[in-house]
């Protein structure tokens, strides 16, 4: 049983023309022994693009890559035929399975476009490449609302929620779970002191727990094996 609290200040820091990257986990030229995953996620990035700028086309293989996108709009392309825009509180994964290529770039008229995206490694490798949307997440959803996407990684769930300001929101019993502060902020409990937008939870073997929401928030709650 370990609870860890993953500070958004000590994220590593990747910059290109338009753009802004903040990785949770070693990332490229980023490297940190102790900072090289949890569990299966093996990428937890925190993106940020200016309109028209974004990621060319580009390969993957053998990853699980879940995608919410917090604000502005996303444009996603790849070579299975997929050609769609990602708008605010829309999900997707792509399974690269045996190999894929796609592009991600800021969709223009929307302001900066910030997203999220988790890669998760497979259970079993050289999987049929796919891709998927998530369902739609209610504004006002109360509680945790499952995207429904099932990412090749048994047990694992993208689960969304957006506590109002003082509202107390459970955080379910799990092999290993992964809760980020996509905006918003969490109250000063037992488990730590505030969390800020930027910040995350790792719970491994933890049982259920309470946060509560200082302002209007938005969580990421990933669950894995």
């Amino acid at each position: 049983m370990s609870v860890e609290i993953l500070r958004g200040v000590t994220r590593f820091t990747s910059r290109g023309e338009g753009r802004m990257t903040r990785h949770a986990y070693s990332f490229g030229e980023h490297y940190h022994p102790d900072r090289t995953g949890f569990g299966p996620m093996v990428c937890h990035d925190d993106h940020v693009l200016r309109a028209g700028t974004g990621f060319d086309t580009h390969g993957h293989a053998d990853l699980e890559i879940l995608t919410w996108v917090v604000s502005g709009a996303l444009a996603h392309r790849d070579s299975l035929g997929t050609d769609t825009v990602l708008h605010a509180g829309d999900s997707a994964l792509l399974s690269a399975g045996s190999g894929v290529e796609h592009s991600e770039h800021a969709v223009g008229g929307a302001g900066p476009t910030r997203f999220v995206q988790v890669w998760l490694q497979p259970d079993e490798p050289q999987s049929t490449p796919s891709y998927a949307r998530g369902t739609e997440v209610p504004a006002d959803a109360d509680g945790l609302v499952d995207t429904g996407l099932r990412p090749a990684v048994a047990g694992a769930r993208l689960l969304v929620a957006r506590p109002r300001a003082g509202q107390t929101l459970t955080l379910p019993a799990a092999a290993r779970l992964h809760c980020f502060v996509a905006r918003g902020a969490l109250l000063r409990s037992s488990l730590a002191e505030p969390l800020e937008a930027g910040d995350a939870f790792c719970f491994e073997a933890e049982p259920a727990h309470d946060v509560t929401a200082a302002v209007d928030s938005e969580l990421l709650v990933q669950l894995l094996p």
